[in-house]
């Protein structure tokens, strides 16, 4: 029970949550990094076939990575913390 009532204590001795990017920026974030994924989806359609990929792997790669931070955003932005 000790364990319990500094536990207790602790927990309304610390500070609030405070997030490291500010809410009211998550908008623009999610704008820009699903823009950029877009754009890069199509850079990745109008390339040239080569035999060895990698140019287009690394543009898709790219974009993928671009376009799941900015669902993340715009989901937070939504209201729905993930």
């Amino acid at each position: 029970m000790a364990s319990y009532n500094s536990l207790q204590s602790l927990y309304t001795s610390s500070p609030a949550f405070s997030p490291l990017v500010p809410v009211a920026l998550l908008p623009y974030i999610a704008f820009t990094l699903l823009f950029l994924t877009f754009t890069l989806a199509f850079y990745v359609s109008t390339l040239k076939k080569d035999t060895i990929p990698v140019r287009e792997t690394a543009v898709s790669v790219l974009a993928s990575a671009l376009g799941g931070f900015g669902v993340v955003a715009l989901f937070c932005t939504a209201g729905v913390n993930v």
